[in-house]
């Protein structure tokens, strides 16, 4: 039953057409594209070299595709595919057997585990199970697929076989014969490549293979690293790339070998090694690629970026990429390398910056609009806040600690505001607009906490913030296809999720707020600013405006040139027609998170709701929020590619726009013609994850429990109450002197401080015993 699930899986995968380009000229040695080498199959995915991994590398990677099998030997002499030495990095054989552990010297060092050559075949093949040994990756899989043996991967019939030999001399140290091993194999099977890092065993294998139907690879090992022959390090053989000729047509290396990262994670110039490669008639293949490695900051976690840095560039490319995750390189290859930009047509969904190129520069700042308008965002957003003399400017939250370093020189400005959030803040309301001009911006990322992922470190402080009037200037000056303006609803909610509740009981926002306790009206400078740029006279830019509040949504009803966007934060799993209806009323269009549309349990899809065709039925545009490229926030069905998800939501839902912190990589998607399936030569198609068929591969017994359901729409919480009264605050009174009486109790004076205060903490302890 799981079998026949991933085969319908596989075919909905499945490439659309096989054809290489004519047209494209590569830096290849021969010429000819680069190929694609998976790594035991797709392993990124599935355990190494498992069935499911060949299967799916075959069905999802290009026509050509290599599949590699890391060789390792039985007692009995048989060829099973194990990345490691040590199978208890990569199975379960330690809790089979668990006094099978020994201690072997492997290339001069003691290492410490279970090595296949103490257990025969069918010991192996019948009692032990692979596990995925990357904690980035699915463990959904472990224990359910058995080792398999080079014969197993020769009989999913790739298009091209890799043997990997990388312990030669331990399995001869150890009376077992790779040579004997590999004859028997390219004479019965046929190997298109037999690699190692061992010269001796090249030179010795040379004259035993067919040079016509196998290619004959060394392998660079870490610089450092001793090669077992020659007993010189890699990095000295490095330096006479004319001894390899003799005994072999290609290398493989580290990625580094080719473009070098300095300490602080940043790309250097690129080494030589490819050029004088292939001026000595070597093929050179680049290693180590896998899209949820941490990679170079110039790579933004877009694992495309990565692989076009090795094969579109004006000085070289590699004659192959070796990959655990060979969709994503075969798109590199396929759809994004050599393609120009294509016209975007009326019908491709809008990509709309969050806070500019905010995964980029740091957020609301002149920089990270202008990199978003050069990566090809169609609309750049502003979210509104005030300062304390009326400013209006661009910000993503009223608390300026995250994202600026007021914390520095404003501490004794903090505050906690309980209409607002939970947390004590410094807040621009409280700050002059000449005081958050001395701030400097701060890039961070929601996901250094949880995986060590910080962003573009260069540009940590880089930039300035604008007055909303400057971020109009600026939207005028580039001719973006339109703006957003996000004036938004704040309040401490992520452990409440019914904030509509605590809205109504509260009767508070952000716009609402700001105009009965501080005297300051956002939407009338929204509008004051809008006004002095013309942009309320003017079809050529839309204009979008966006709130989580219909009263905010109401103001601007009778400008035509306005689009409305009604923000639905919480998640949602249906949208009745009676929410619909009432959503007409305000809005134009929805910007919905991303598990409103295709939901998840444990990293895994589970299914497509229906909210985007009610919505759309409606006359409603729906755009989904928010896109990011850091594999930690990609469900496994993207394959731990931001671009997957990106087709998934555009070409497989049909979504209106997305908003991302990375324009530049739906920009790639959307403006290339492997994004409307119309490549001009037929050669691939990128192919949105079908959400919910890869859990289905998962036996039901060990599936993730599933969540708790997500409530629909409900009509009632789709209305606001209206906006208050713009009130100037009251000036202080000037104190007295205290009279010379015993001093009186100051009860009376707190209750009008502490009244708000007191509705805040009961409409708190309600919804803890409605959750308790």
């Amino acid at each position: 039953m799981i079998k026949h699930v991933l085969l319908v899986f596989l075919v909905i995968h499945a490439t659309l057409a096989k054809s290489e380009s004519a047209s494209k000229k590569w830096l290849t040695l021969n010429g000819r594209r680069p190929s694609v080498i998976a790594r035991g199959g797709f392993s990124g995915l599935f355990p190494e070299s498992s069935d499911f991994a060949n299967q799916m590398a075959l069905a999802t990677s290009l026509s050509d595709v290599a599949v590699l099998c890391n060789l390792q030997l039985t007692k009995d002499g048989v060829g099973i595919c194990q990345g490691d030495i040590r199978l208890d990095n990569t199975t379960n054989i330690a809790m089979v057997f668990e006094k099978g552990s020994k201690t072997r010297k492997v290339n001069g060092q003691d290492i410490t585990g279970w090595f296949a050559i103490d257990f025969t075949a069918d010991q192996l093949l019948a009692n032990v199970s692979l596990v995925q040994n990357i904690f980035s990756r699915p463990s959904a899989f472990d224990a359910m697929l058995p080792i398999s043996t080079v014969d197993d991967v020769r009989s999913s019939n790739p298009p091209a076989f890799w043997l990997n030999v990388q312990y030669n001399a331990f399995y001869t140290e150890n009376k077992l014969s790779v040579t004997n091993y590999i004859q028997k194999a390219t004479r019965l099977q046929g190997v298109n490549y037999i690699s190692s890092p061992e010269i001796g065993f090249l030179k010795k294998i040379k004259g035993l293979v067919s040079k016509a139907k196998t290619k004959l690879v060394f392998v660079f090992l870490d610089k450092n690293a001793t090669e077992p022959t020659t007993k010189q390090t890699y990095g000295s053989i490095f330096g006479n790339l004319a001894t390899i000729k003799a005994f072999a047509s290609g290398i493989v290396v580290p990625k580094d070998y080719i473009w070098p990262v300095n300490a602080a994670n940043y790309l250097e110039a690129p080494t030589s090694l490819v050029n004088d490669a292939h001026k000595l008639g070597l093929e050179v293949y680049a290693s180590g690629f896998a899209n949820d490695f941490t990679t170079s900051y110039n790579y933004s976690y877009d694992p495309s970026a990565e692989y076009l840095q090795f094969i579109d560039n004006s000085q070289f490319s590699v004659d192959g990429l070796i990959t655990d995750f060979p969709p994503t390189a075969s798109e590199a290859v396929a759809c994004f390398a050599q393609y120009t930009d294509i016209k975007p047509t009326k019908e491709q969904a809008l990509i709309i910056s969050h806070n500019g190129a905010s995964g980029v520069y740091a957020g609301s700042t002149d920089l990270a609009y202008q990199q978003a308008v050069e990566d090809g965002a169609n609309i750049i957003d502003c979210s509104v806040q005030m300062s304390k003399d009326g400013v209006a400017f661009c910000l993503d939250s009223v608390d300026v600690t995250r994202d600026t370093t007021a914390a520095a020189s404003f501490m004794s400005l903090s505050t906690t505001i309980p209409e607002i959030q939970e947390t004590a803040g410094i807040f621009s309301f409280d700050l002059s607009w000449s005081d958050i001009q001395t701030l400097q911006p701060q890039l961070t990322s929601p996901f250094e906490n949880k995986g060590g992922l910080p962003r573009n470190p260069a540009n940590k402080s880089k930039g300035k913030f604008l007055t909303l009037a400057e971020f109009l200037e600026l939207a005028k000056v580039k001719a973006v296809t339109g703006i957003l303006i996000n004036i938004e609803f704040v309040f401490a909610i992520n452990v409440y999720p019914r904030y509509k509740f605590l809205k109504h009981v509260l009767g508070l926002q952000n716009a609402a707020y700001l105009a009965s306790q501080k005297g300051l009206d956002m939407v009338s400078a929204v509008n004051t600013a809008f006004g002095n740029a013309t942009f309320g006279k003017q079809s050529t830019q839309k204009v979008l405006i966006q709130s989580d509040d219909t009263s905010v949504l109401s103001k601007f009803k009778n400008v035509p040139a306005y689009s409305r966007v009604l923000y639905l934060k919480d998640e949602i799993s249906d949208a009745p027609r009676t929410s619909v209806e009432e959503i007409k009323k305000y809005a134009d269009a929805v910007t919905l998170p991303r598990f409103s549309i295709v939901p998840t349990v444990n990293g895994f899809t589970t299914g497509t709701t229906k909210v985007v065709n009610e919505m759309q039925a409606a006359n409603i545009s729906v755009y989904v929020s928010v896109l990011r490229n850091e594999f930690i926030t990609l469900p496994f069905d993207y394959f731990s590619d931001p671009t997957i998800e990106i087709a998934t939501y555009t070409s497989g839902i049909g979504v209106d726009g997305i908003i991302t912190e990375y324009p530049a990589t739906a920009s790639r998607y959307l403006r290339n013609p492997c994004s409307s399936n119309s490549m001009p030569d037929s050669s691939y198609s990128i192919i949105p994850a079908e959400a919910g068929s890869l859990l289905k591969t998962v036996p039901e017994e060990t599936q993730p429990p599933a969540s708790s359901p997500t409530p629909a729409l409900d009509a009632a919480d789709v209305v606001d109450p209206p906006l208050p009264a713009v009130t100037k605050p009251a000036s202080p009174t000037p104190s007295s002197p205290p009279p010379a009486t015993s001093p009186h109790s100051n009860a009376l004076q707190n209750i009008a401080n502490v009244g708000l205060s007191l509705v805040a903490i009961m409409a708190f302890t309600l919804l803890s015993l409605m959750y308790n």
